[in-house]
């Protein structure tokens, strides 16, 4: 959400907007995708993608719309994360911010942002610099609901393509809680979980023996204890 959005309406009416946590593993990292406002009071500093809701569109309608148009992505995992209203969250008005989160492989993936911002980027979330409105707080919070999920769902399906190894499966599980995991311990109970289907096809990593490709057997949300 950028001052300029907020146009000539009344500042002393709240505005009801939409912001994106947009996620992915990047060199056995987790990161967040931030676009750079030009706007002032916030001129040059980093945040989230997002914008004001249209008055014929759900919250889901809005936070879909403002993905696609600040950042090019489209069919992406969504999920309501929480609502975030604190008075001085922005310096320029009042402004409630309903803020959903995405998981995206980011292999290939092609991104575009407008020419209301001066980039858009990936950023680690162990690195994050001075982030514009309460965005700071808000990636914090998602990554906590983030790892959250990955203990009791299959979300991580949206964060891979759709065959990988089991190798890589541990290593988006190992970047987005931050900590090792044991390797045999990992395979036994996420193989005995059933999410998963060999596809009969092996990858070969480097000098290493081929490994074997997997696939989730549903790539929609499922509720099971992970971990």
């Amino acid at each position: 959400m950028t001052p300029s959005e907020f146009g000539t309406l009344d500042p002393r009416i709240p505005v009801v907007a939409v912001d994106v946590a947009v996620f992915t593993v990047l060199g056995g990292e987790l990161k967040v995708l931030l676009v750079r406002v030009k706007k002032r009071p916030y001129t040059g500093i980093w945040a989230l993608p997002g914008g004001i809701i249209c008055s014929d569109e759900s919250l889901e309608e809005a936070a879909y719309r403002e993905l696609a148009e600040k950042t090019g992505l489209k069919s992406v995992y969504l999920e309501q994360l929480f609502t975030f209203g604190d008075v001085n969250r922005d310096k320029t008005r009042r402004a409630i911010s309903t803020v959903y989160f995405a998981l995206v492989n980011a292999e290939g993936l092609k991104l575009k942002t407008t020419e209301k911002y001066a980039g858009m980027e990936w950023f680690s979330v162990k690195k994050l610099l001075r982030l514009a409105y309460d965005h700071a707080n808000v990636v914090r919070y998602a990554v906590k609901r983030l790892r959250w999920k990955l203990e009791y769902t299959n979300v991580a399906w949206s964060l891979l393509q759709r065959a990988f190894t089991l190798t890589e499966l541990q290593s988006a599980y190992e970047s987005i809680l931050g900590k090792k995991l044991d390797k045999r311990n990992f395979r036994k109970k996420i193989l005995l979980l059933k999410l998963l289907t060999a596809t009969g096809n092996m990858k070969r990593l480097g000098a290493h023996r081929p490994a074997e490709l997997y696939r989730f057997k549903t790539r929609k949300p499922v509720i099971v204890k992970v971990l």
